[in-house]
């Protein structure tokens, strides 16, 4: 008797997934998670906060001051974003699960980093982890293999240290008496081996992010770039800048008041 073969469905090749059905599935279920995740509350908050306040591009600070029209982008992938916000919903189970009391861990603890002159102004974020035992504020971040790396090398970045430090400044703006920070780089990748980096709490690095942050308002209210589109030019990008992740980055661009064409330092 011969053995039998097996076929897929209509004798499908090994490609056809790449189109017909397959391919409007996948399709369908990409432009799903899109939408919902670009929609999501955390998508479209509009009030600047502790992770946005160390980016290094001038520019998108004052986009974000503005509340600048973000440049239409539905196809913006989120896939990362989407994985991070799991895995801190799993981190902070994990850790509610621990202390249900909240004796030794605050769990996603809403924190005022700084008061505005109106509520709009203020400066708030949710700190993903205080130990009150070691005053230790923790922040979870998910990152790839190549990235992971870098931050073995070279230390976690400015962006990310006045991030932690924020947390830090909210945290003992709340009563708490925070020692340290500590950023937990979790690899997107299937082998658990994460890099954290810890500093000591300071409260200086939060305060100098926050001066740069008032001078670059004054430079909107002084220049005024709506009235004078021009004066988009007067803020810079830089080279550290996660220009692809940028919602005001439109690659073509030669109007600023219609989008950023990204970092164009030589």
């Amino acid at each position: 008797m011969a053995t039998p073969t097996f076929a897929q469905p209509g004798n499908a090749t090994a490609t056809s997934a790449e189109t017909g059905a397959g391919a409007r599935l996948a399709q369908m279920i990409r432009q799903l998670i899109i939408t919902t995740a670009n929609n999501a509350p955390r998508s479209v908050q509009r009030r600047i906060g502790p992770s946005e306040v160390g980016n290094p591009c001038t520019r998108a600070l004052a986009y974000k001051l503005l509340d600048w029209p973000e440049v239409p982008g539905a196809d913006r992938d989120p896939w990362a974003s989407i994985q991070g916000t799991a895995v801190h919903t799993w981190m902070a189970e994990l850790f509610e699960t621990r202390d249900p009391n909240s004796e030794r861990y605050l769990v996603e603890q809403r924190v005022t980093v700084r008061k505005g002159i109106t509520e709009a102004a203020d400066i708030t974020g949710s700190a993903d982890l205080y130990d009150r035992q070691t005053g230790t504020v923790f922040d979870w971040k998910v990152t790839g293999t190549s990235s992971l790396e870098k931050y073995r090398r070279n230390g976690p970045g400015d962006q990310y240290r006045i991030q932690a430090n924020l947390y830090g400044l909210g945290m003992r703006n709340a009563g708490e008496d925070p020692k340290r920070v500590a950023i937990v780089f979790l690899p997107r990748h299937h082998i658990l081996d994460p890099f954290v980096w810890v500093d000591d709490f300071r409260p200086d690095v939060a305060e100098a992010a926050l001066t740069r942050l008032d001078a670059i308002r004054d430079q909107i209210l002084r220049t005024d770039p709506e009235a004078n589109p021009a004066a988009w030019s007067d803020f810079p990008t830089s080279p550290d800048a996660k220009c692809f992740f940028c919602p005001w980055r439109r690659h073509d661009s030669t109007d600023l008041a219609t989008g950023c064409p990204g970092n164009q330092t030589p």
